[in-house]
């Protein structure tokens, strides 16, 4: 049976055990029992799992991310790329806050059972104490990275690795490329780990499930409904609207044609729910039927298959305000903003792999002190939000090439608007 089939499989039976156990045997010893000794520890488990992975994923995959834009040599192309996908990537998130705090599919459970659902469990990481934007400016730059790591400090290793990615892409000498294969190393065997990690996710999502509905019983359900309403039309907001203003005014194409040429991408990406999958697809997409400069093209593709994650960043947003709604966690704009900051930056460092962006999140859930098994909610429908969100981020990096090609070879621009 595939990955997502096992997964689907846990989500049907965890979800269907807790609510019937809920409803027959609310409060009762045996029930206790089961989940304090079998779906809790199971679930913890699973999320420690995740947990360990953070930092060796996020850290080589951000500095082999910036490595790979050569910067060096790359010059204006680079900038446009770099300065496309951070503001294009800010965008995606604000759609998201904006509408979890308009839609707050989270809001809507009683007290009671929100006490019921915190269970302890993984200890939340020390959040910034100065949340006003200088504190945060300063606090983005760690004085210990090791003691930033150790304690969470998610902003602090992001921005150390960015720095150490660049400085290490502007490092010609053998020990750098050394060094280089070495971190490339790391992110292949933390993204085998990944991989070994997920292929348990049915029994660590079931169990996870179980504990949460067998004590929060049908109402979470109408919360979980909610939320994939609100990113499905993040989402859709973001692709239809932000996508075709920016390949219209800033690509100089027409969206129905830019669609249109895109097709078997966004099919390629909806069914693999991977953007690097999807990369040699979305290449001859580019030169084939946008007729992209194939220099451009392959450039852009190759460093946003790994950085230009919209639809990743989109969702994170939505998925952290959620969690925070269901579990009574007040955010402030400080904390939001914190939010929108990392769930950006944390882009560039999610593995293009489905269900890759989970590690980023439950770093910052456990940030912000939110309760990280509310994850099994999440992955409870993680797969079809994960195939969603993947198109986003394929037909970002088209839209993307589009732009950077522009000043490159204006006229087969012209002619595919036409």
């Amino acid at each position: 049976m595939s990955s997502h089939r096992t997964m689907l499989l846990g989500v049907a039976v965890g979800a269907a055990g807790g609510l019937t156990a809920n409803a027959v045997a609310a409060g009762h010893p045996a029930l206790t029992w089961i989940v304090d000794h079998i779906t809790y520890p199971v679930g913890q488990i699973f999320l420690r799992l995740l947990f360990m992975l953070v930092l060796p994923i996020l850290f080589s995959a951000l500095v082999m991310g910036v490595c790979e834009l050569d910067l060096k040599h790359i010059g204006r192309l680079g900038l446009r790329t770099l300065g496309y996908t951070a503001v294009v990537s800010s965008i995606a998130v604000l759609i998201g806050l904006v509408l979890v705090n308009l839609i707050r599919p989270g809001d809507g459970l009683p007290e009671a059972i929100r006490s019921l659902a915190r269970g302890g469990g993984i200890k939340a990481a020390t959040a910034p104490a100065d949340t006003s934007p200088v504190g945060m400016i300063i606090a983005m730059v760690p004085d210990n990275i090791f003691k930033a790591a150790a304690g969470g400090d998610v902003l602090a290793v992001i921005t150390f690795s960015l720095l150490f990615g660049i400085a290490l892409s502007l490092t010609q000498t053998d020990g750098a490329a050394r060094l280089r294969e070495c971190i490339q190393g790391l992110l292949d065997v933390s993204m085998r780990l990944i991989e070994g990690v997920l292929r348990f996710a049915a029994i660590g999502v079931g169990a996870l499930l179980f504990t949460i509905t067998s004590r929060m019983g049908i109402g979470i359900m109408q919360q979980l409904a909610a939320y994939v309403l609100t990113v499905l039309l993040g989402l859709g907001l973001h692709m239809f609207v932000v996508y075709s203003l920016s390949v219209r005014f800033l690509g100089g194409m027409s969206p129905v044609a830019f669609f249109r040429g895109s097709r078997t991408a966004i099919v390629t990406a909806f069914s693999t729910a991977s953007s690097n999958a999807t990369l040699p697809t979305a290449l001859k997409v580019a030169e084939e039927e946008l007729k992209l400069p194939p220099s451009v093209a392959r450039f852009v593709l190759t460093a946003g298959a790994a950085m230009n994650q919209n639809g990743t960043a989109l969702f994170e947003g939505v998925t952290v305000l959620f969690l925070a709604q269901v579990y009574g966690v007040s955010l402030s704009f400080g904390q939001q903003a914190t939010v929108m900051l990392i769930s950006v930056l944390g882009g560039i460092g999610t593995a293009g792999i489905p269900a890759g962006s989970l590690p980023v999140i439950a770093m910052i859930l456990g940030m912000l002190g939110i309760p990280p098994e509310g994850l099994g909610l999440v992955l409870g429908v993680d797969r079809f939000l994960d195939m969603c969100r993947t198109v986003i981020n394929v037909v970002g990096d088209l839209a993307a090439a589009v732009f950077v090609s522009r000043d490159q070879h204006p006229k087969p621009q012209e002619a595919a608007g036409a």
